[in-house]
Protein backbone atom coordinates (compact mmCIF):
# COMPACT_ATOMS: atom_id res chain seq x y z
CA UNK A 1 0.00 0.00 0.00
CA UNK A 2 1.10 2.86 -1.17
CA UNK A 3 1.45 5.99 1.19
CA UNK A 4 2.06 9.64 0.91
CA UNK A 5 3.29 12.90 3.49
CA UNK A 6 0.84 15.49 2.70
CA UNK A 7 1.97 18.79 3.83
CA UNK A 8 1.25 22.49 3.37
CA UNK A 9 2.04 24.13 0.40
CA UNK A 10 1.63 27.49 -2.10
CA UNK A 11 -1.71 27.41 -3.90
CA UNK A 12 -3.86 26.62 -0.18
CA UNK A 13 -6.17 28.74 1.46
CA UNK A 14 -5.93 32.40 0.71
CA UNK A 15 -2.79 31.60 -1.52
CA UNK A 16 -4.88 30.38 -4.79
CA UNK A 17 -3.43 29.59 -7.93
CA UNK A 18 -3.84 32.76 -9.20
CA UNK A 19 -2.28 34.48 -6.08
CA UNK A 20 0.50 32.43 -6.41
CA UNK A 21 0.59 33.37 -10.32
CA UNK A 22 0.41 37.33 -9.90
CA UNK A 23 2.87 37.16 -6.60
CA UNK A 24 5.59 34.91 -8.58
CA UNK A 25 5.31 36.94 -11.93
CA UNK A 26 5.51 39.73 -10.07
CA UNK A 27 8.92 38.60 -8.46
CA UNK A 28 10.18 37.29 -11.75
CA UNK A 29 9.18 40.98 -13.01
CA UNK A 30 11.79 42.53 -10.38
CA UNK A 31 14.57 39.97 -10.30
CA UNK A 32 14.87 39.38 -14.03
CA UNK A 33 13.81 43.23 -15.24
CA UNK A 34 16.62 44.25 -12.75
CA UNK A 35 19.11 41.88 -14.07
CA UNK A 36 18.66 42.64 -17.62
CA UNK A 37 18.93 46.46 -16.86
CA UNK A 38 22.75 45.91 -16.30
CA UNK A 39 24.26 45.89 -19.60
CA UNK A 40 23.22 49.93 -20.37
CA UNK A 41 25.67 50.21 -17.31
CA UNK A 42 28.69 48.41 -19.02
CA UNK A 43 30.17 51.74 -20.77
CA UNK A 44 28.84 54.05 -18.39
CA UNK A 45 30.49 52.49 -15.74
CA UNK A 46 33.40 51.25 -17.38
CA UNK A 47 34.75 54.96 -18.57
CA UNK A 48 33.94 56.84 -15.92
CA UNK A 49 35.94 54.37 -13.38
CA UNK A 50 38.30 53.49 -16.05
CA UNK A 51 37.92 49.88 -16.03
CA UNK A 52 37.78 47.87 -19.79
CA UNK A 53 34.76 46.53 -20.54
CA UNK A 54 36.26 43.06 -19.22
CA UNK A 55 35.81 44.03 -15.26
CA UNK A 56 32.40 44.91 -15.92
CA UNK A 57 31.83 41.54 -17.73
CA UNK A 58 33.82 39.60 -15.64
CA UNK A 59 31.58 40.91 -13.23
CA UNK A 60 28.40 39.62 -14.74
CA UNK A 61 29.83 36.41 -15.38
CA UNK A 62 31.05 35.73 -12.10
CA UNK A 63 27.54 36.63 -11.06
CA UNK A 64 26.21 34.19 -13.54
CA UNK A 65 28.48 31.63 -12.67
CA UNK A 66 27.38 31.86 -8.83
CA UNK A 67 23.82 32.12 -9.73
CA UNK A 68 24.14 28.94 -11.70
CA UNK A 69 26.41 27.09 -9.50
CA UNK A 70 23.88 28.08 -5.97
CA UNK A 71 20.76 27.63 -8.26
CA UNK A 72 20.36 23.63 -7.25
CA UNK A 73 20.90 24.19 -3.78
CA UNK A 74 18.43 26.73 -3.55
CA UNK A 75 15.67 24.48 -5.57
CA UNK A 76 16.87 21.92 -2.61
CA UNK A 77 16.01 24.51 0.37
CA UNK A 78 12.51 25.43 -1.48
CA UNK A 79 11.82 21.89 -2.03
CA UNK A 80 12.16 20.85 1.52
CA UNK A 81 11.67 23.73 3.15
CA UNK A 82 9.27 26.06 1.00
CA UNK A 83 10.30 28.76 -1.78
CA UNK A 84 9.02 31.61 0.71
CA UNK A 85 12.01 32.02 2.53
CA UNK A 86 14.60 31.35 0.21
CA UNK A 87 12.76 34.04 -2.00
CA UNK A 88 12.31 36.99 1.02
CA UNK A 89 16.40 36.27 1.61
CA UNK A 90 17.09 36.68 -1.74
CA UNK A 91 15.20 40.09 -2.26
CA UNK A 92 17.04 41.60 0.62
CA UNK A 93 20.75 40.17 -0.77
CA UNK A 94 19.22 41.87 -4.10
CA UNK A 95 18.57 45.28 -2.61
CA UNK A 96 21.93 45.10 -0.70
CA UNK A 97 23.61 43.93 -3.33
CA UNK A 98 22.66 46.35 -5.87
CA UNK A 99 23.57 49.30 -3.05
CA UNK A 100 26.94 48.20 -2.75
CA UNK A 101 27.65 47.97 -6.68
CA UNK A 102 26.32 51.25 -6.81
CA UNK A 103 29.40 52.67 -4.49
CA UNK A 104 32.03 50.14 -6.09
CA UNK A 105 35.25 51.90 -6.57
CA UNK A 106 37.01 49.43 -7.91
CA UNK A 107 36.82 45.70 -9.76
CA UNK A 108 37.33 43.51 -6.91
CA UNK A 109 34.28 46.07 -5.18
CA UNK A 110 32.30 45.15 -8.81
CA UNK A 111 32.78 41.55 -8.28
CA UNK A 112 31.84 41.50 -4.81
CA UNK A 113 28.25 43.08 -4.82
CA UNK A 114 27.42 42.48 -8.51
CA UNK A 115 29.00 39.43 -8.86
CA UNK A 116 28.77 37.54 -5.50
CA UNK A 117 25.82 38.95 -3.75
CA UNK A 118 23.51 39.55 -6.98
CA UNK A 119 24.36 35.65 -7.84
CA UNK A 120 22.98 34.75 -4.89
CA UNK A 121 20.01 37.07 -5.12
CA UNK A 122 19.13 36.21 -8.21
CA UNK A 123 19.51 32.26 -6.83
CA UNK A 124 16.85 32.61 -4.91
CA UNK A 125 14.50 34.71 -6.79
CA UNK A 126 14.92 33.41 -10.31
CA UNK A 127 12.61 31.02 -12.78
CA UNK A 128 13.58 27.60 -11.59
CA UNK A 129 12.55 28.37 -7.90
CA UNK A 130 9.44 30.51 -8.49
CA UNK A 131 8.02 28.45 -11.67
CA UNK A 132 8.62 25.51 -9.13
CA UNK A 133 5.66 26.75 -6.54
CA UNK A 134 3.55 28.15 -9.90
CA UNK A 135 3.93 24.60 -11.08
CA UNK A 136 2.90 22.56 -8.29
CA UNK A 137 -0.16 24.91 -7.97
CA UNK A 138 -2.05 23.74 -10.77
CA UNK A 139 -2.89 20.59 -12.52
CA UNK A 140 -0.88 19.09 -14.94
CA UNK A 141 -2.75 19.89 -18.27
CA UNK A 142 -2.51 23.81 -17.07
CA UNK A 143 0.78 23.74 -16.07
CA UNK A 144 2.49 24.74 -19.40
CA UNK A 145 0.02 27.70 -19.58
CA UNK A 146 0.54 29.01 -16.53
CA UNK A 147 4.73 28.64 -16.59
CA UNK A 148 4.17 30.54 -20.20
CA UNK A 149 2.12 32.98 -18.36
CA UNK A 150 4.86 33.62 -15.51
CA UNK A 151 7.37 33.48 -17.92
CA UNK A 152 5.98 36.10 -19.26
CA UNK A 153 5.59 38.01 -16.71
CA UNK A 154 9.48 38.03 -16.11
CA UNK A 155 9.57 39.11 -19.60
CA UNK A 156 7.53 42.05 -19.01
CA UNK A 157 9.89 43.51 -16.22
CA UNK A 158 12.47 43.71 -19.09
CA UNK A 159 10.30 45.90 -20.84
CA UNK A 160 9.58 48.18 -18.17
CA UNK A 161 12.71 47.99 -15.99
CA UNK A 162 15.13 49.11 -18.50
CA UNK A 163 13.56 51.83 -20.13
CA UNK A 164 12.92 53.56 -16.83
CA UNK A 165 16.72 52.50 -15.78
CA UNK A 166 17.82 53.83 -18.96
CA UNK A 167 15.65 57.08 -18.23
CA UNK A 168 17.43 57.47 -14.38
CA UNK A 169 20.60 56.79 -16.31
CA UNK A 170 20.45 59.70 -18.17
CA UNK A 171 18.74 62.40 -15.62
CA UNK A 172 20.51 61.49 -12.31
CA UNK A 173 23.23 59.08 -13.13
CA UNK A 174 24.77 55.35 -12.38
CA UNK A 175 24.81 55.65 -8.70
CA UNK A 176 21.09 57.23 -8.45
CA UNK A 177 20.23 54.80 -10.66
CA UNK A 178 21.35 51.73 -8.96
CA UNK A 179 20.25 53.10 -5.75
CA UNK A 180 16.33 53.42 -6.93
CA UNK A 181 16.78 50.34 -8.54
CA UNK A 182 17.95 48.20 -5.01
CA UNK A 183 14.64 49.61 -3.49
CA UNK A 184 12.39 48.58 -6.14
CA UNK A 185 14.27 44.68 -6.10
CA UNK A 186 13.31 45.06 -2.15
CA UNK A 187 9.80 44.67 -3.02
CA UNK A 188 10.24 41.03 -3.64
CA UNK A 189 10.68 40.48 0.59
CA UNK A 190 6.64 40.64 1.10
CA UNK A 191 5.99 39.24 -2.59
CA UNK A 192 7.55 36.29 -1.53
CA UNK A 193 4.32 35.62 1.53
CA UNK A 194 2.73 34.43 -1.47
CA UNK A 195 5.01 31.48 -2.40
CA UNK A 196 5.22 30.41 1.38
CA UNK A 197 4.65 26.73 2.83
CA UNK A 198 6.11 23.30 2.07
CA UNK A 199 5.41 21.80 -1.24
CA UNK A 200 3.81 18.37 -0.78
CA UNK A 201 3.81 15.19 -2.56
CA UNK A 202 0.84 13.71 -5.58
CA UNK A 203 1.84 10.31 -5.92
CA UNK A 204 0.03 10.45 -9.50
CA UNK A 205 2.65 12.66 -10.78
CA UNK A 206 5.42 11.90 -8.52
CA UNK A 207 6.34 8.26 -8.55
CA UNK A 208 9.84 8.98 -7.75
CA UNK A 209 9.11 10.31 -4.27
CA UNK A 210 9.56 7.54 -2.14
CA UNK A 211 13.31 8.12 -2.90
CA UNK A 212 13.13 11.58 -1.36
CA UNK A 213 15.39 13.89 -3.38
CA UNK A 214 18.23 11.50 -3.39
CA UNK A 215 16.04 9.34 -5.74
CA UNK A 216 14.64 11.91 -7.86
CA UNK A 217 18.54 13.02 -8.69
CA UNK A 218 19.25 9.31 -9.35
CA UNK A 219 16.38 9.23 -11.29
CA UNK A 220 17.57 12.22 -13.58
CA UNK A 221 21.02 11.33 -13.83
CA UNK A 222 20.19 7.89 -15.56
CA UNK A 223 18.25 9.55 -18.08
CA UNK A 224 19.66 10.79 -21.41
CA UNK A 225 16.82 13.58 -21.60
CA UNK A 226 17.90 15.13 -18.79
CA UNK A 227 21.60 15.24 -19.90
CA UNK A 228 20.64 16.94 -23.19
CA UNK A 229 17.92 19.69 -21.95
CA UNK A 230 21.22 20.46 -19.82
CA UNK A 231 23.63 20.67 -22.63
CA UNK A 232 20.76 22.64 -24.17
CA UNK A 233 19.99 25.18 -21.73
CA UNK A 234 23.89 25.44 -22.18
CA UNK A 235 23.33 27.65 -25.63
CA UNK A 236 19.99 29.32 -23.86
CA UNK A 237 22.30 31.06 -21.43
CA UNK A 238 25.38 31.88 -23.55
CA UNK A 239 23.01 33.29 -25.93
CA UNK A 240 20.67 35.55 -23.99
CA UNK A 241 23.46 36.67 -22.05
CA UNK A 242 25.93 38.18 -24.39
CA UNK A 243 23.36 39.85 -25.99
CA UNK A 244 22.02 40.72 -23.33
CA UNK A 245 25.15 42.31 -21.52
CA UNK A 246 27.17 43.46 -25.38
CA UNK A 247 24.42 44.72 -27.34
CA UNK A 248 24.08 48.24 -25.82
CA UNK A 249 27.93 48.69 -26.48
CA UNK A 250 28.02 46.49 -29.85
CA UNK A 251 25.22 49.21 -31.29
CA UNK A 252 27.07 52.24 -29.47
CA UNK A 253 30.28 51.00 -31.62
CA UNK A 254 28.50 51.25 -35.10
CA UNK A 255 28.16 54.70 -33.73
CA UNK A 256 24.39 54.57 -33.34
CA UNK A 257 23.04 56.64 -30.05
CA UNK A 258 23.26 54.55 -26.85
CA UNK A 259 19.88 54.97 -26.05
CA UNK A 260 19.15 53.02 -28.95
CA UNK A 261 20.85 49.90 -27.01
CA UNK A 262 18.47 50.31 -24.44
CA UNK A 263 15.06 50.68 -26.45
CA UNK A 264 16.34 47.16 -28.04
CA UNK A 265 16.58 45.31 -25.00
CA UNK A 266 13.26 46.76 -23.88
CA UNK A 267 11.79 45.26 -27.38
CA UNK A 268 13.34 42.33 -26.81
CA UNK A 269 11.38 42.26 -23.59
CA UNK A 270 8.55 42.97 -25.26
CA UNK A 271 8.58 40.51 -27.83
CA UNK A 272 9.49 37.48 -25.30
CA UNK A 273 6.11 38.64 -23.54
CA UNK A 274 4.53 37.52 -26.76
CA UNK A 275 7.06 34.72 -27.26
CA UNK A 276 7.08 33.14 -23.74
CA UNK A 277 3.06 33.04 -23.83
CA UNK A 278 3.08 31.56 -27.28
CA UNK A 279 5.19 28.75 -26.18
CA UNK A 280 3.57 27.66 -22.83
CA UNK A 281 0.47 27.71 -25.40
CA UNK A 282 2.89 25.84 -27.84
CA UNK A 283 3.65 23.59 -24.95
CA UNK A 284 0.63 22.50 -24.06
CA UNK A 285 -0.57 21.43 -28.21
CA UNK A 286 2.74 19.97 -29.34
CA UNK A 287 5.75 17.73 -28.32
CA UNK A 288 7.47 20.71 -26.00
CA UNK A 289 10.85 18.57 -26.91
CA UNK A 290 10.13 19.89 -31.14
CA UNK A 291 8.82 23.33 -30.23
CA UNK A 292 13.08 23.83 -28.25
CA UNK A 293 14.38 22.82 -31.18
CA UNK A 294 12.54 25.03 -33.70
CA UNK A 295 13.43 27.53 -31.26
CA UNK A 296 16.82 27.27 -31.27
CA UNK A 297 17.23 26.83 -34.82
CA UNK A 298 15.14 29.95 -35.50
CA UNK A 299 17.33 31.84 -33.39
CA UNK A 300 20.46 30.99 -35.39
CA UNK A 301 18.29 32.59 -38.35
CA UNK A 302 17.80 35.59 -37.18
CA UNK A 303 21.49 36.22 -35.50
CA UNK A 304 22.68 35.45 -38.66
CA UNK A 305 20.27 37.62 -40.42
CA UNK A 306 21.52 40.44 -38.54
CA UNK A 307 25.15 40.10 -38.60
CA UNK A 308 24.80 39.52 -42.91
CA UNK A 309 22.66 43.22 -42.92
CA UNK A 310 24.33 46.81 -42.55
CA UNK A 311 24.00 47.79 -38.74
CA UNK A 312 20.84 50.59 -38.56
CA UNK A 313 18.37 51.89 -36.25
CA UNK A 314 16.10 49.69 -38.10
CA UNK A 315 17.94 46.43 -38.19
CA UNK A 316 18.67 46.34 -34.97
CA UNK A 317 15.22 47.59 -33.59
CA UNK A 318 14.14 44.63 -35.99
CA UNK A 319 16.42 41.82 -34.90
CA UNK A 320 15.47 42.93 -30.92
CA UNK A 321 11.85 42.06 -32.15
CA UNK A 322 12.48 38.88 -33.64
CA UNK A 323 15.09 37.55 -30.97
CA UNK A 324 12.87 38.24 -28.08
CA UNK A 325 10.02 36.30 -29.66
CA UNK A 326 12.49 33.40 -29.02
CA UNK A 327 14.08 35.07 -25.99
CA UNK A 328 12.89 33.01 -23.04
CA UNK A 329 10.04 30.81 -24.20
CA UNK A 330 13.16 28.52 -23.77
CA UNK A 331 11.74 28.49 -20.03
CA UNK A 332 8.43 27.64 -19.75
CA UNK A 333 9.22 24.57 -22.36
CA UNK A 334 12.40 23.64 -20.48
CA UNK A 335 10.72 23.36 -16.93
CA UNK A 336 7.38 21.89 -17.75
CA UNK A 337 9.43 19.12 -19.32
CA UNK A 338 11.43 18.23 -16.18
CA UNK A 339 8.23 18.01 -14.52
CA UNK A 340 6.70 16.40 -17.13
CA UNK A 341 9.60 13.59 -17.04
CA UNK A 342 10.51 13.24 -13.81
CA UNK A 343 7.19 14.95 -11.66
CA UNK A 344 6.88 18.23 -10.02
CA UNK A 345 7.69 17.57 -6.21
CA UNK A 346 11.41 18.17 -6.60
CA UNK A 347 11.05 20.40 -9.84
CA UNK A 348 13.14 23.39 -8.35
CA UNK A 349 15.87 20.90 -7.72
CA UNK A 350 16.20 19.12 -10.88
CA UNK A 351 15.32 21.97 -13.25
CA UNK A 352 17.85 24.07 -10.73
CA UNK A 353 20.25 21.25 -11.84
CA UNK A 354 19.45 21.85 -15.54
CA UNK A 355 20.03 25.58 -15.15
CA UNK A 356 23.19 25.16 -14.10
CA UNK A 357 24.18 24.57 -17.71
CA UNK A 358 22.49 27.96 -18.66
CA UNK A 359 24.34 30.05 -16.12
CA UNK A 360 27.53 28.39 -17.22
CA UNK A 361 26.57 29.27 -20.38
CA UNK A 362 25.98 32.87 -19.21
CA UNK A 363 29.14 32.98 -17.97
CA UNK A 364 31.28 32.13 -21.12
CA UNK A 365 28.25 34.27 -23.19
CA UNK A 366 29.40 37.78 -20.90
CA UNK A 367 33.12 37.19 -20.57
CA UNK A 368 33.67 35.98 -23.72
CA UNK A 369 32.25 38.84 -25.33
CA UNK A 370 34.08 41.22 -23.27
CA UNK A 371 37.56 39.84 -23.77
CA UNK A 372 37.51 38.65 -27.08
CA UNK A 373 36.47 42.67 -28.07
CA UNK A 374 39.22 44.18 -25.32
CA UNK A 375 41.71 41.53 -27.71
CA UNK A 376 40.13 42.08 -31.41
CA UNK A 377 38.14 45.07 -31.07
CA UNK A 378 35.01 43.28 -32.51
CA UNK A 379 32.27 41.03 -31.26
CA UNK A 380 32.14 38.90 -34.64
CA UNK A 381 33.60 35.61 -33.62
CA UNK A 382 31.56 35.30 -30.95
CA UNK A 383 28.39 36.45 -32.82
CA UNK A 384 29.19 33.67 -35.24
CA UNK A 385 29.55 31.02 -32.28
CA UNK A 386 26.82 31.91 -30.52
CA UNK A 387 24.75 31.01 -34.35
CA UNK A 388 26.45 27.54 -34.51
CA UNK A 389 25.48 26.85 -30.85
CA UNK A 390 21.90 27.55 -31.90
CA UNK A 391 22.17 24.96 -34.40
CA UNK A 392 23.94 22.57 -32.53
CA UNK A 393 21.07 22.61 -29.39
CA UNK A 394 18.01 22.35 -31.87
CA UNK A 395 19.75 18.79 -32.82
CA UNK A 396 20.68 17.86 -28.90
CA UNK A 397 16.48 18.79 -28.14
CA UNK A 398 15.16 16.68 -31.08
CA UNK A 399 15.50 12.87 -29.86
CA UNK A 400 14.55 13.67 -26.23
CA UNK A 401 13.02 11.08 -24.57
CA UNK A 402 9.57 12.83 -23.09
CA UNK A 403 7.70 10.08 -21.82
CA UNK A 404 6.98 10.25 -17.77
CA UNK A 405 8.74 8.08 -15.88
CA UNK A 406 6.94 5.01 -14.04
CA UNK A 407 8.51 3.13 -11.17
CA UNK A 408 6.83 1.29 -8.24
CA UNK A 409 6.29 3.42 -5.10
CA UNK A 410 7.05 1.55 -1.95
CA UNK A 411 5.48 2.66 1.50
CA UNK A 412 7.99 3.39 4.11
CA UNK A 413 9.00 0.33 5.79
CA UNK A 414 7.52 -2.23 3.51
Amino acid sequence: MTTTRNRPTAGTGWRSPLVVLACGGLVLLLSFGIRTSFGIFLAPMSAEMGWGRESFALAMAVQSLLWGLVQPLAGAVADRYGAGRVVALAGFAYLVGLYLMAGATSPLGLGISAGLLLGLALAGSGFPVVLAVIGRSVPAQRRSLFLGIASAAGSSGQLLVVPYAQVLLDQVGWFEALTTLSLMAGLIVPLAAALAGRPASDPAEDPQTSGGLGGAIRSARAHSGFWLLTAGFFVCGFHVTFIGTHLPAYVADQGIDPALGATALALIGLGNIAGSLACGILGGWFPKKYVLSALYLARSVVMSAFLLVPVTPTTVLGFALAIGLLWLGTVPLTSALVAQIFGPRYMATLFGLVFLSHQIGSFLGAWAGGAVFDATGSYDSVWWTAVGLGVVAAALHWPIRDAPLVREVTAPGS
